[in-house]
């Protein structure tokens, strides 16, 4: 599924809004960050071409960058994350694969599956983007506790959002 639906544009200005405007400044004791806007990322199709996954990831990234001044920190996280999304993806193919139109969400392919899936690229696109923005590794384990505690808020955050806002069932 290479085509991009009208709902899915319309998902992605929703996410990218809520995120700049309403996430932007909560932050848990000074260290856990809910970038929610990843969900729109992990739930675009499974057969989506990899190279598309990729200019969306930029995109939404890019223009997260634009309202925190982040000078490309976002763009560059999505953009891993959506270029290990499908080797993530085929790791975790259950035994008769994937439909052709399918959505890896929590719906679909139930919990245990949905964190197993999603909190790994979370880990990802937090240590690629807070390890980025501290230049290095001179502040280690603080990062490092930012990532865990980030990755923990964001992933309860999502799942939260899939409860409230479920999409088809299995």
């Amino acid at each position: 599924m290479n085509r991009i639906s009208i709902q899915q544009i319309i998902l992605f200005f929703v996410y990218l809004l809520y995120q700049v405007l309403i996430l932007q400044n909560v932050v848990l004791f000074h260290t856990a960050f809910c970038f929610l806007y990843v969900l729109y990322l992990l739930l675009l199709p499974v057969e989506t071409n990899p190279l598309l996954l990729m200019v969306i990831g930029f995109l939404l990234g890019f223009a997260v960058d634009m309202f925190y001044q982040s000078l490309g920190l976002h763009a560059f996280s999505c953009v891993l994350m959506m270029y290990l999304r499908n080797y993530w993806l085929n790791s975790l193919t259950p035994q008769g694969g994937y439909d052709a139109t399918s959505v890896p969400s929590l719906s679909m392919n139930g919990l245990q599956w949905f964190i197993v899936y999603a909190m790994p690229l979370i880990f990802v696109h937090h240590a690629t983007l807070f390890f980025m923005e501290a230049g290095g590794f001179g502040m280690f384990w603080f990062t490092l506790w930012k990532i865990f505690t980030s990755t923990l808020f964001t992933t309860v955050v999502i799942l939260i959002a899939q409860f409230l806002f479920p999409g088809r069932r299995r």
